[in-house]
């Protein structure tokens, strides 16, 4: 059963994996609905692995705790050894592309921020942002 989970967790982050790199090639292509049409996949897959992973703690907790004289090493085969290796290493890669990807969004999002600033200027009121008295000229609107 662990060997099942521990697959069933790999293909999910290869999933998200790849998603994230689509992205990523999205934002620089500028096109924002691919990304919005994935993001409730790219959240079921994040539940669906955080429930696989639950999963596999729970079996290795189950496994240590019917075998308690015996260490982890000696508990898993050489498969699940590995596959818990390319887990580790697949999280990694996650990590790496997310923060990649994270880099862009804020980017994009200053770029934005910034453009939106220069068309309507806003002043701060206590925590909040108000557009200024002064941009109200720009925004007039005559019948």
């Amino acid at each position: 059963m662990l060997s099942y989970h521990l697959k069933s967790a790999l293909y999910d982050l290869d999933m998200l994996i790849e998603m994230t790199g689509s992205d990523i090639d999205d934002i620089r292509a500028a096109k924002q609905e691919p990304q919005f049409a994935r993001l409730s996949l790219k959240e079921e897959k994040i539940r669906s692995f955080e429930s696989k992973k639950a999963m596999i703690d729970h079996e290795i907790s189950k496994l240590m705790t019917l075998n308690p004289e015996k260490g982890l090493e000696n508990l898993l085969s050489e498969e699940q050894h590995l596959q818990l290796e390319s887990l580790r290493a697949k999280l990694e890669a996650l990590s790496e592309i997310n923060k990649k990807y994270a880099k862009m969004v804020l980017t994009v999002s200053a770029f934005y921020n910034s453009l939106l600033e220069r068309l309507v200027p806003t002043e701060m009121d206590g925590y909040n942002a108000v557009a200024s008295k002064n941009s109200a000229s720009f925004l007039e609107i005559r019948a």
